[in-house]
């Protein structure tokens, strides 16, 4: 991509000091390496909310549903200030475009999910949600989240990834392309990555593109599509999944592949099953038949490259 996509992130996570102790919570793989292909839009909601570091930690209290926010140690209850900040800060961050947001893990402001929350009849639950993460997710629930703990699994953090990927290219096509065409181009493009979601959204999403034409109403059609689309990317490609699309595109090559050429293909993709290979390793020979033999189809699909290889990601999965 030209331009890099702007992310959210908890300001802590790239070496503010922004903490309740004075500290921070420094990752060097989002700052170092995802760094390099996103701008990263800081937020710390304590902060910019208007306390002072260092701080008195707060925690969680009450209703799971309705948490308050409140400190340790003498009890004041910050939860109003936080919420009316929280709405001010949501307008700004709507107008910076943002394809994705990584939330501090366990924070009472930040955490996007089992955080602590104390003071209730069953005693401490680790049910809550941050207030600010709370209000983001309601208030763009298709954007991308995670926090920074689960992006410690290679899974998840390769699927929240690939879904900020997608997340810009569909707001490219909205500014250039919006149209059936360009909506047709999109799904096309995209089919085998779906594929490796979910087979039944593939599907729904299949009939949605082949019926916007009849729709007189084309935003409609567009935001129905991504709502599904991003419903569907959400559930994680798994080795099985990944088999399926795999042996899929093996299919265009039946007929222009060696004994050989099959033989080591289908070793290749039986030992990815198996967990003695990573993905990349079949993607990276499947993409060389797919220069080989030139097939456009394949040529075009996201699949095989859905973000930067610099990220190594299909390394570990």
């Amino acid at each position: 991509m030209k331009e890099r996509i702007n992310l959210g992130i908890s300001a802590c996570l790239l070496g503010e000091n922004v903490r309740y102790d004075g500290g921070h919570k420094l990752n060097h793989y989002l700052k170092d390496i995802l760094g390099q292909f996103v701008n990263w839009i800081p937020v710390c909601p304590e902060v910019e909310c208007g306390l002072g570091v260092p701080r008195e930690a707060m925690r969680l209290w009450g209703d799971p549903h309705s948490p308050r926010l409140v400190t340790i140690r003498t009890g004041i209850d910050y939860t109003e200030r936080m919420l009316e900040w929280a709405e001010r800060k949501l307008d700004q961050l709507e107008e910076l475009d943002l394809c994705g947001f990584v939330f501090k893990s366990k924070s009472p402001s930040s955490g996007m999910q089992g955080v602590k929350i104390y003071g209730g009849p069953k005693g401490v639950v680790k049910k809550g949600v941050g207030l600010f993460a709370r209000q983001f997710m309601a208030r763009f629930p298709l954007i991308p989240v995670e926090d920074e703990g689960r992006l410690n699994d290679p899974g998840l953090r390769e699927n929240f990834i690939e879904r900020v990927f997608v997340f810009r290219r569909w707001k490219d096509l909205i500014r250039d392309n919006f149209t059936i065409e360009g909506l047709v181009s999109f799904h096309t493009d995209h089919k085998l990555l779906i594929m490796s979601h979910s087979v039944k959204q593939l599907n729904e999403l299949g009939k949605i593109v082949a019926q916007a034409g009849r729709s007189g109403d084309l935003q409609q059609v567009f935001n129905h599509y991504f709502t599904t689309l991003m419903s569907a990317l959400k559930l994680r490609a798994t080795i099985k999944k990944n088999v399926n699309v795999l042996q899929h595109i093996m299919g265009y090559f039946k007929k222009k592949l060696s004994a050989d050429e099959k033989q080591e293909l289908l070793e290749v993709i039986e030992n990815y099953r198996n967990g003695l290979l990573p993905l990349i390793v079949p993607i990276v020979l499947l993409k060389h038949y797919v220069r080989k033999f030139n097939e456009p189809y394949l040529r075009r699909q996201y699949y095989l490259d859905p973000h930067p290889i610099e990220l190594m990601l299909r390394n570990h999965v």
